[in-house]
């Protein structure tokens, strides 16, 4: 009997050890609803479950004690939780709403976006050369968006009330020291990047990351290609000039480069001009990328070269003659950079370049000879600790000596100028993501400059919430410095930063092809540099006694769904900004700001007759300038500015293309401002003259060939 309770003691131990036990409960998101089709299971084994329509769950397991649950589904961060797989009865499990999704929110105040891998492209990269009037200038299309200013007689960007020199251009996140072409007073330039070797942007008026310093008002971020598709051959014919681009590609690397010949004697023997060339404007320019992918990252080298000629004589109307400028400038910048995904999730980011400018100018019978070399060493880090938290931390060294000689052949008189400084700068960065709603980013940069032996700590903060899936509020402030700029340093050393801060309120809404944003914002400007002479001199009084504001709206809307084959944006501006700078004698509108700016840009695809039309319309309102026959200083207003743009391109066959454009369509008499004599004629009165465009219209007509491998791909896209 006794070995009969033994046996049936063993069996019953037998059977309970392996008994089922049950694991329920229920799935919820934040708000407690229940979130269906989620996959429920132990971890380590195949035992789980799916939710139901209510979120509930119920699965049988042979494990027992301290097992971890895990939970997943689409569009929410995996759960994992430990239990107690016999404790573990009807339990509530809540579920956060993962970041990564492509309706997550995204901070985008201040910051237009641009490229494939943009969340929300303002901007596309074709906009860059198939905007009407934008003539494949990255800058010109630039001007089509809001915050920025139209200034025809300059052709940089003047962003919000701040001068061109206040923003800063990058290439794959390093510094472009000199990013415009060579020019004179009134002569406008353009960038010196061609943008077919450039896959995205992110151009930001103001309030942008603790990773950029130097820039006062803009930073604009341009990301050269990581990758080809094929090798192709471009060849351009054009009224201004010869082009030919080529690409190759092997296993894990490839070489891009494009090449330019511009010459503009033969076009303005046909186009009659408003100046006086001696000899035209001449460049022969070039860039390349090469490209290595690497197994865990990609190592990237640009250079780019610029050789530039011009010869004209200049009216003034304090002068009986013409001033003679004639302009020898070479440029060339390398840019290097690796990109490396590390274990543990970390990213490892180092770049070097080097820029070196040289313009040789005579005026009349002065010469001028200027050189800067610049450079910048960068390293950067980035750590995701989650989908949640990211930091950022890293540091810039930024070297640049500048030399300039003017000699007055007349006089013999012989003045050398000039400086070197050093400005290194840290920052540290977070993102986080308290949720799929609201995403904050913070930051800090510190920046010591030893030729004006100062340190700064500039605080920078934006948050976004997402108050739709389509629609967020963005919010952003900032503290910004910069070095005065060189044709005050070359003079003079013992200046300060000049300095801003920047207040963004953004309210963005993008979905299905349409897109609209709009922006209020308000930057306080300090320490700014005063003079006492009519232009910096190397006898001027500098101070940083200047100061200044801005404040206004902008306003963008991108419709690309409403009507089939077209797509258009608007923008409009309008701009509250005072200044008391330079040699002003008190704090009025400077003469490059125009209160309202509204422009509309159209593209439309005509698919009979196998072209693209593109038309854009560009008004600003008048601009201040300061007539010395007033008692009150900038009481001038010049008139409306109008330009209307139009452009067509032809599909002759699939790889070949016509290309026709014109801009200033309607001949419209625009005025820039006026230059005044400095002293009174007979009756008392001040003379002046009108500054006007270089020519009241451009015509450009150019045949596009493309040879690729799969001899489908053509420069459409790129004109």
């Amino acid at each position: 009997m006794k070995t009969f309770y033994i046996t049936i003691a063993s069996l019953l131990f037998f059977i309970t050890s392996f008994a089922q036990n049950t694991v329920s409960g229920k799935v919820v998101d934040n708000k407690n609803n229940p979130i269906p089709a989620a996959n429920v299971y132990i971890d380590g084994s195949y035992d789980g479950s799916t939710t139901d329509e209510n979120g509930n769950f119920t699965f049988s397991t042979e494990l027992k004690g301290s097992q971890m649950l895990v939970i997943s589904v689409l569009t929410y961060e995996t759960s994992k939780t430990p239990i107690t797989v016999e404790e573990c009865k009807d339990k509530t499990f809540k579920m956060k709403e993962s970041v990564n999704t492509l309706d997550a929110v995204v901070v985008t105040a201040g910051t237009f976006d641009a490229g494939e891998k943009a969340r929300v492209s303002v901007l596309k990269p074709l906009d860059i050369v198939t905007t009407a009037g934008s003539n494949a200038n990255i800058v010109a299309a630039l001007q089509t968006l809001p915050g920025t200013q139209t200034v025809g007689e300059d052709g940089r960007l003047f962003v919000r009330g701040g001068e061109a020199d206040e923003t800063q251009t990058f290439v794959d996140g390093i510094r472009v020291a000199q990013p415009y072409g060579a020019t004179t007073n009134n002569l406008p330039t353009r960038g010196r990047f061609s943008p077919f070797l450039f896959s995205g942007m992110s151009f930001s008026t103001g309030g942008y990351s603790a990773e950029y310093g130097e820039a006062l008002s803009s930073v604009l971020l341009l990301n050269t290609r990581d990758e080809e598709d094929q090798e192709k051959t471009d060849i351009s014919l054009m009224t201004v000039g010869l082009g030919l681009a080529n690409t190759q590609k092997w296993k894990n690397n490839s070489l891009s480069f494009n090449a330019a010949y511009l010459n503009l004697e033969p076009y303005q023997k046909i186009v009659p001009q408003n100046v006086d060339w001696n000899k035209p404007y001449q460049s022969l320019s070039g860039e390349t990328v090469y490209r290595n992918n690497l197994s865990n990252g990609i190592f990237k080298l640009y250079a780019a070269f610029d050789a530039s000629r011009f010869d004209i004589n200049q009216e003034s109307i304090n002068y009986p003659d013409k001033l003679r400028v004639n302009l020898k400038n070479n440029n060339f910048y390398l840019n290097s950079s690796l990109k490396l995904n590390l274990a543990n999730q970390w990213q490892f980011f180092t770049g070097l370049s080097y820029g070196y400018n040289n313009n040789k100018i005579a005026l009349n019978l002065d010469d001028v000879d200027n050189k800067e070399n610049a450079s910048q060493l960068k390293l950067k880090f980035r750590k995701s600790f989650s989908d949640r938290v990211k930091l950022t931390f890293g540091a810039d060294n930024f070297i640049t000596k500048f030399d300039e000689n003017f000699y007055d052949n007349q006089s013999s008189f012989d003045y050398k100028s000039g400086y070197d400084t050093n400005i290194f700068a840290s920052y540290v960065e977070a993102d986080i993501f308290f949720s799929k709603k609201f995403a904050a980013k913070t930051g800090i940069r510190f920046s010591n400059n030893d030729l004006l032996n100062e340190t700064a700590l500039s605080p920078r903060i934006s948050l976004a919430y997402k108050i739709t899936k389509s629609g967020q509020f963005s919010f952003a402030y900032g503290d910004f410095s910069q070095a005065p700029r060189q044709d005050y340093l070359k003079y003079e050393h013992s200046l300060e930063s000049e300095k801003a801060q920047h207040y963004i309120l953004n309210y963005q809404y993008s979905k299905d092809r349409q897109t609209f944003r709009t922006e209020l914002y308000y930057k306080d400007y300090s320490n700014l540099v005063k003079y006492d002479t009519d232009s910096p001199q190397y006898n001027s009084i500098y101070s940083n006694n200047g100061k200044g504001y801005a404040d206004g709206l902008d306003v963008f809307w991108r419709d690309g769904k409403t009507f089939k084959y077209l797509e258009y944006w608007v923008s409009y501006s309008y701009i509250d900004s005072q200044r008391d700078y330079k040699n002003y004698p008190t704090e009025v509108t400077p003469n490059f700001i125009a209160k309202h700016s509204l422009t509309l840009v159209g593209k439309y695809w005509i698919d009979k007759l196998k072209s693209q039309l593109s038309i854009t319309n560009a008004f600003t309102t008048g601009r201040p300038y300061n007539n010395p026959n007033e008692i009150q200083f900038m009481n001038g207003k010049t008139k409306a500015y109008n330009n209307l743009s139009l452009s067509w391109a032809y599909l002759i066959s699939q790889q070949k293309i016509l290309y026709f454009s014109v801009n200033n369509v309607l001949s419209t008499k625009n005025v820039f401002g006026y230059e005044y004599a400095n002293t009174p004629n007979v009756d008392g009165f001040y003379d002046r003259r009108a500054i006007t465009p270089t020519a009241d219209q451009f015509f450009f007509v150019g045949f596009f060939w493309t040879i690729s491998t799969d001899k489908t791909d053509n420069q459409l896209k790129n004109l």
